[in-house]
């Protein structure tokens, strides 16, 4: 009655039968759950499969709750759907696609109430649930206002509720009454309903009408009899869904009493067709009688699994040494059930009634899984004041985690600090070792890196857990080509231990790491062939985490050996997958393959996008995303833009790049000073990258940039350097090809056209075989423009820095007619001035018309 509107919304959700998520809102009684159960009757009408799970407004509900009832519902094993193992806080999405993958039918409905009284780690599954099932309909209703849905609301349609009018009232509930009833309802649906009820009998006077619902439900009670009385103010305390044994069990009363109550007992027998009315029950209670039917209940509940709910009744009726064991039984089922927020409100209420070293340690890991870090920090310091062992000081220091901010670093290298201070076992030792290796990593202590990994991977011998921990360390401090045949050999253990120890991330991990050194080493080829393993390792670990990191590898060698199209499309699926999980390691992966792409494509409209709003990145990397952003910048024609962004980089001699940086970022430095037409820079940096020549530039397996002879080639040819230019240029041709990097081979031997045409040697050859592969691999970045042969001469005497009487004498031809080129050049480009020329041609090369 009164929801045309909100009933055709509903038919039209239903026939569109595509995915979405519908949040009702409403005060209590407002009809929401009606509107679900018209919803639902139209579905089966339609043969649709309906599914339902509710929220309930008591503590001591467990981890997922109304996912079990709909998991349940739609057929599937709930202790099965969510039996996942976590190392990493990401573990958790693979419940959630777990969860996604038992409910992925098309045309199914999932009804969920009251999703206001959810846990965060169900409103985090439902929003998972709304951007993964394409084919399924998601209507959750909740009470307003309600913070908790506010993020949902992006990506929901809303609809909110409001009260009937009074010629509806009069409908329901007679009209003798309806304008008394209407003011005072408010048009409530529920409470107007009850007071039909009532007027029915016989408890309504009109002179001293019910001011709330509870008012109805208190007069109802008196009408029950004492048994009938007590079995329902059990139930109420139960729940709004209450076990009817166990309400039977508390009360000492038999189920058959509920008969009197069945005007507030809905169909099924075992619930109050209100939250409001089991309030009102419950408020009919005094003090003394809410605790002892409270400790009637919990020791009822003794050999009950719902662990929370039996700490909730201790806690209710002041037993605090019971609350608190249940509590904290129920908090270690909420982790073992990845419901780390869950787990984390458990523990601080354990640690409310009596704190304690072990109950901070359990809240801090809990909290850091699920991403709470100010809450991890605190419980680690917590759990610090409250060590009594040496053991225990370091077990509260390795609570925290290394991470790229500052924040938390800051507060966890001097707990580790003080850990590593008192005598602890070697394998307790290694951890922190390892620990404090991380967090000298990210601070930018390069120079303890080495002392500390390799201590810690000494004391970690015969322990595996502190083993794994010490491999990741030292595999850390060994960046760059001089610690790679390190890192393939810690690799090879790394792998080794995964098959002892039957772990598929470790077996991930190691398959990572050689196919990262394998890269670098221009080993594209062998690279590749690592690839199953690691997918299989992924598949093994499971989520889309580990799956993210094999699109991350696989798009590089993709890239790196000339699959653009490939390289685009696992890229991308990479980032897609992971922003929605952890945005900054996924922009950051992507821009750099962007940036690896529009080397030979051109910058895309992902990467400009990325270049131009790209997160603002912790302190060490900070460097690096100004050069990188600066490179494509200027790859796309900005230079403006790409010369701000450097600019902001300060004095080269001041630069300070992370070990891992320094050879992509000096690659970059190099490009883009060339391209900027910088030579102070460009001389100060070149003789930096010149240390590496003979080596690859690539990082950390997300992006290929090539032989460094090629940035070395380009960067001499930029200063006018034609001859070591020629040598580098030559020596790139080679080493890309013997790394199987044809469209880098391309590259190289286009520019090594250029710098024997301005040594006056031949060219054509050389030009003719590079023209061969940009075509034959789809170059665009070297395609795209008009230029002939002649104006393509022009132009690159112009990157030379000659005048137009110097091309005049070079070509033969008058100045008049050199003036000409030149400005045919400037016109065709779009560019006003020569120095435009010399940019372009350094960063944005293309074959001539008619070459």
């Amino acid at each position: 009655m009164g929801r045309a509107r909100e009933l055709a919304a509903a038919r039209s959700w239903l026939a569109a039968e595509t995915g979405r998520l519908v949040l009702c809102g409403g005060e209590p009684g407002i009809g929401k759950t009606r509107l679900a159960q018209e919803l639902a009757g139209h579905a089966l009408a339609l043969g649709r499969e309906v599914v339902w799970g509710h929220c309930v407004e008591t503590e001591g509900a467990p981890a997922f709750w109304p996912w079990r009832q709909v998991l349940k519902a739609a057929g599937a094993d709930p202790d099965h759907v969510l039996a996942h193992d976590a190392e990493v806080p990401q573990d958790r999405f693979r419940v959630f696609d777990a969860i996604a993958s038992a409910l992925d039918r098309d045309g199914l409905v999932i009804v969920v109430e009251d999703v206001h009284w959810a846990d965060e780690a169900s409103l985090l599954v439902l929003a998972h649930l709304a951007t993964h099932l394409r084919g399924v309909l998601l209507f959750a209703t909740f009470r307003d206002p309600c913070p908790a849905v506010a993020d949902l609301m992006r990506s929901a349609d809303r609809i909110d509720l409001h009260g009937l009018s009074a010629d509806e009232v009069a409908e329901l509930a007679g009209a003798e009454h309806a304008a008394t009833i209407t003011e005072l309802t408010s048009g409530n649906p529920l409470f107007v309903t009850e007071i039909a009820r009532a007027v029915e009998d016989g408890t309504w006077r009109a002179d001293q009408p019910p001011r709330s619902v509870r008012d109805i439900v208190t007069a109802r009670l008196t009408r029950l009899s004492p048994a009938a009385r007590e079995l329902i103010r059990t139930a109420a305390l139960i729940g709004r869904d209450f076990d009817l044994d166990l309400a039977e069990a508390a009360s000492g009363v038999p189920i058959s009493a509920l008969d009197e109550a069945a005007t507030l007992i809905d169909a099924t027998g075992h619930r109050f067709v209100h939250a409001l009315t089991r309030d009102a029950v419950e408020a009919a209670l005094t003090p003394a009688e809410r605790r002892a039917l409270h400790r009637r209940i919990a020791g009822a509940m003794a050999d009950s699994t719902r662990y929370a709910d039996v700490a909730r009744h201790w806690n209710a009726c002041g037993a605090t040494q019971e609350a608190r064991t249940w509590t904290i039984r129920a908090a270690r089922d909420a982790v073992k059930r990845l419901a780390y927020e869950e787990g984390a409100r458990l523990y601080r209420a354990a640690a409310a009634l009596e704190d304690s070293h072990e109950v901070q340690v359990a809240l801090g890991r809990a909290a850091y899984f699920a991403g709470d870090l100010a809450g991890c920090v605190q419980a680690a310091q917590r759990a610090a004041e409250l060590a009594g062992t040496a053991e225990e000081i370091a077990e509260a220091a390795l609570v925290l985690e290394a991470a790229p901010g500052a924040g938390v670093n800051a507060i966890a290298t001097p707990l580790c600090d003080n850990a590593l201070r008192h005598d602890v076992s070697p394998p307790t030792r290694a951890r922190l070792l390892a620990q404090r290796s991380h967090l000298a990593f990210y601070r930018g202590e390069q120079h303890r890196l080495d002392e500390l990994s390799r201590e810690a991977l000494r004391l970690a011998r015969g322990d595996d857990r502190a083993l794994a921990e010490a491999l990741h360390a030292r595999q850390e401090a060994c960046p760059g080509p001089a610690g790679r045949a390190e890192r393939l050999g810690l690799a090879t253990e790394m792998i080794a231990l995964a098959h002892r120890t039957h772990s598929p991330r470790g077996a991930m991990w190691g398959s990572l790491w050689r196919i990262h050194a394998l890269v670098e080493s221009g080993e594209l080829a062998a690279a590749q062939e690592e690839l199953p393993a690691l997918k299989l390792a992924c598949e093994r670990v499971g989520g889309q985490v580990p799956l993210w990191h094999l699109d991350v590898v696989t798009a590089c060698i993709a890239q790196a050996q000339g699959r653009f199209a490939e390289a685009q499309e696992v890229g991308r699926r990479g980032y897609d997958r992971m922003r929605v999980i952890e945005r900054e390691p996924a922009s950051g992966a992507y821009f750099a393959l962007q940036c690896g792409l529009s080397c030979h494509l051109g910058p895309t409209e992902d990467g400009l996008a990325l270049a131009r709003h790209f997160h603002d990145p912790p302190p060490r990397f900070r460097l690096m995303s100004k050069l990188t952003r600066a490179f494509l910048l200027l790859r796309a024609g900005l230079r403006d833009e790409a010369l701000e962004f450097y600019r902001r980089s300060g004095p080269v001699a001041e630069w300070d790049l992370p070990a891992f940086f320094v050879l992509p970022g000096l690659v970059d430095a190099v490009l883009v000073t060339a391209g900027l037409g910088l030579t102070g820079d460009l001389r100060v940096i070149l003789p930096r990258l010149a240390e590496f020549r003979g080596e690859h530039a690539a990082g950390n397996g997300v992006a290929y940039m090539g032989p460094v002879t090629l940035a070395l080639g380009r960067g001499h040819l930029a200063l006018g350097e034609h001859e070591q230019a020629v040598t580098d240029l030559t020596a790139a041709v080679d080493e890309a090809s013997r790394a199987g990097a044809p469209a880098f081979a391309a590259e190289a031997r286009w520019h090594l056209a250029a710098a024997l045409r301005a040594l006056g040697r031949e060219a054509d050859a050389v030009q003719r075989a590079a023209d061969r592969a940009i075509r034959a691999l789809g170059m665009t970045a070297f395609t795209t423009t008009e230029l002939s042969s002649r104006e393509h001469e022009v132009a690159t005497l112009v990157t030379e820095g000659l005048t137009n009487r110097q091309i005049a004498r070079r070509l033969v031809i008058s100045e008049r007619t050199a003036q000409n080129h030149v400005q045919h050049v400037l016109t065709k480009l779009g560019f006003s001035t020569r120095s435009q020329i010399a940019a372009w041609m350094s960063t944005a090369p293309s074959t001539p018309a008619d070459g």
